[in-house]
C-alpha cells in the first residue's frame, strides 16, 4: 500500500536562502514576512492538483484568489473568490482574466502559471502536428499569455509582482516519449529568464521545478506503458515509497518562494528539490 505523502519540508529540508542577500527585486514585495491578508493572487490550472493547492494555501493565508481551470476551479466565487472557467491558450480570454481580477479586487500581487498537460505521449515520429501544437498551445504559449497580461497589469496599475511560472524536471532532463512536454517546459524557462531580463525592475520571476506532486499527471504517469516510457519505474517508486508532496504543501512552499524574504533566490529557474 503506498505511504501517504510526506510534509513538503520533510520531503525538501529548508529552501537555501543564498540568495536572500543578493536579490535586487524591489524590497516592497516582500514588506513583512508572510504577510498576504491585503494581497491578491491568479492561479491557473486550479481545478486539481498544485494549482488547486496553491489556491488553497493562498486563501487560506487570507489573500484574494483568481482561480481559472478549463473545467471547474476547485475554488468557487465568494467574497475573497474570483472564479472562473476559461481556456489559456486563448489571449483574449487571459486578458479578460486580468482585467476582471483588477475590476474586482484592484490590484494583481502574484500570478502562479500552472495550466498544463501531459499529452500527447509517444515517440515524437508517432506523434500528430496537431497534438503537438495544441500541447504548446497550452502549456507554453498559455504560460506567455498569463505572463504578458500580468506584467500588463502590473503596468497599467504601477505595482510590483510575483510571476510564478511551473516548469519541471523535464526542462532540464529529456525523457523518451516526452518530447512536447520537455519542450514545452523548457520553453517556460527560457521565456522566464527573458521576462526576468525584461521586467527585473517590477517583476519577481521564477519557473519552478516543484519535484513529484501527488496530483492527477502523477497518476497519468504511472498508468503509462513502460515500452512507451521506459522512465515509468522511476514515478512508480517514488510514489510507493511516499516520496509525492501533497498540493497542498507544494502550494505553501510556493507562497514562501514568492513572499518571505527568508526563501528569496536570485536565480529564475529554480527546482524546489535542490
Amino acid at each position: 500500500m503506498p505511504v501517504a505523502p510526506a510534509p513538503y519540508s520533510a520531503r525538501v529540508g529548508t529552501i537555501d536562502p543564498r540568495g536572500a542577500g543578493r536579490c535586487t527585486f524591489h524590497p516592497n514585495v516582500y514588506g513583512s514576512p508572510m504577510d498576504l491578508t491585503k494581497r491578491v493572487a491568479v492561479i491557473t490550472g486550479a481545478s486539481r492538483g498544485l494549482g488547486a493547492g496553491v489556491a488553497q494555501a493562498a486563501f487560506e493565508s487570507g489573500m484574494s484568489v483568481v482561480v481559472c481551470s478549463r473545467t471547474a476551479p476547485a475554488l468557487s466565487d465568494g467574497p475573497r473568490v474570483l472564479s472562473r472557467s476559461i481556456d489559456v491558450s486563448r489571449e483574449d480570454a487571459v486578458e479578460e482574466l486580468a482585467q476582471n481580477a483588477l475590476e474586482r479586487f484592484g490590484r494583481i500581487d502574484l500570478w502562479v502559471n500552472n495550466a498544463g498537460v501531459l499529452d500527447p505521449v509517444g515517440p515524437l515520429r508517432d506523434v500528430s502536428p496537431d497534438e503537438f501544437r495544441r500541447h504548446i498551445e497550452i502549456n507554453l504559449l498559455g504560460t506567455a499569455f498569463g505572463s504578458r497580461a500580468f506584467v500588463r497589469a502590473l503596468h497599467a496599475t504601477g505595482r510590483r509582482g510575483v510571476l510564478l511560472n511551473v516548469s519541471s524536471g523535464a526542462a532540464r532532463h529529456p525523457y523518451v516519449s516526452w518530447s512536447a512536454y520537455c519542450a514545452g517546459k523548457a520553453g517556460v524557462d527560457r521565456l522566464s529568464e527573458c521576462i526576468a531580463a525584461e521586467e527585473g525592475d517590477r517583476v519577481k520571476v521564477h519557473a519552478v521545478a516543484p519535484g513529484l506532486i501527488d496530483s492527477e499527471m502523477q497518476a497519468e504517469v504511472r498508468a503509462l506503458d513502460a515500452e512507451i516510457f521506459p522512465a515509468l519505474d522511476k514515478f512508480l517508486q517514488a510514489h510507493e515509497s511516499g516520496a509525492l508532496v501533497a498540493p497542498i504543501d507544494a502550494g505553501r512552499e510556493l507562497l514562501a518562494l514568492a513572499f518571505d524574504p527568508a526563501r528569496a533566490r536570485a536565480e529564475v529557474c529554480i527546482d524546489l528539490r535542490d
